[in-house]
């Protein structure tokens, strides 16, 4: 059930917890939530590049919080919870954002890793809902916002137990939308964002021995952020942030088997001609420098209009692929 409670309100004053606030994507939401006149509360695991990014905040006038936090531990994120209730006695809005990320074999990746992938993505957001969930029903309301990618509908090759991470988040909140569908005003948004020009992918662990830079037809992590602002002003249920992740999502959805091979195949082709060494990235320990919003891409961004011809081209592309097979078979 959805209420136009949110809709037309500011957002001034409103208290809103963000995970994962030290770089990237989470940088970025606690610069848009302050230029909202938000009261901010931010976790991330190293103290030095969470006190950066409450400073930003607070140099855009907002009233800001850091507590360092490990999402993956339960105890952390309800301390996280009870902090965030010393503004004003409640929590508005709640970001889940904070995640981990490791690509390569499947059984090359220690297990340590893993497991630790799991418990930062999984058990984050699960922490995160345990901990703001009772908070909201107490209040009669608030907005649990998932920053899920779109990965929680189609896999990303030689990533597998990050992959099960976001389906799993995807199908936890969709069991927790008819648990809290007799509150009116208590709503759990889902976003599902394509791949960010952030950070993030410099931070990730890698097993492949290829170390990517940031695709130029990656989305901005700033318009991200936008989207999360725009579900807490006018919550719903899911939202793809931009037409690429739509026609991603749809693509995939319409060739899974055609494009999860493909791209596993390039992956395999490349890794048999770079060998780099293992990099165990920021799971297991806080993210290293560059603590920013934007990453480094291996090409000049494209103009939108060049992003949505190549992705159309693909398609296209795909299309004619699954054609020819299907007539390869008559």
């Amino acid at each position: 059930m959805e209420s136009n409670h949110h809709s037309t309100k500011s957002l001034a004053g409103k208290t809103v917890v963000i995970t994962g606030a030290s770089s990237g994507v989470g940088r970025a939401t606690a610069e848009a939530f302050a230029l909202e006149g938000c009261n901010i509360v931010l976790a991330a695991r190293g103290l030095e590049a969470l006190e950066e990014t409450v400073s930003l905040c607070r140099d855009l006038g907002a009233i800001a919080l850091g507590v360092q936090t490990d999402v993956s531990v339960a105890k952390e994120v309800e301390n996280l919870a009870q902090e965030a209730l010393q503004f004003n006695g409640r929590i508005d809005i709640w970001v889940n954002n904070a995640g981990v990320m490791a690509s390569g074999k499947f059984e090359e990746i220690p297990m340590e890793l893993h497991e630790q992938v799991i418990k930062t993505n999984l058990f984050g957001y699960m922490h995160g809902a345990y901990s703001v969930l009772p908070i909201f029903k107490k209040q009669q309301d608030g907005i649990l916002i998932n920053n899920v990618s779109i990965g929680g509908f189609m896999p990303a090759p030689y990533s597998a137990v990050y992959s099960s991470t976001k389906f799993g988040i995807r199908g936890m909140m969709e069991c927790l939308h008819g648990e809290i569908s007799d509150f009116a005003d208590i709503h759990i948004c889902n976003l599902y964002p394509q791949i960010q020009r952030s950070t993030g992918n410099s931070h990730s662990a890698k097993f492949s021995g290829l170390d990517f830079k940031v695709p130029p037809f990656a989305a901005d992590p700033r318009d991200t952020a936008a989207k999360m602002v725009e579900l807490a002003k006018k919550p719903r249920k899911d939202l793809f942030p931009d037409v690429t992740s739509l026609i991603i999502k749809n693509i995939y959805g319409a060739f899974p088997k055609t494009l999860i091979n493909t791209a596993s195949a390039a992956m395999r082709l490349m890794m048999k001609i770079r060998k780099g060494k293992p990099n165990p990235g920021n799971v297991l320990w806080s993210s290293p420098k560059p603590h920013r919003i934007y990453g480094e891409t291996m090409l000049p961004v494209p103009s939108r209009k060049t992003k949505l011809a190549l992705l159309a081209g693909i398609g296209l592309g795909l299309s004619y692929m699954i054609i020819k097979k299907n007539s390869s078979k008559k």
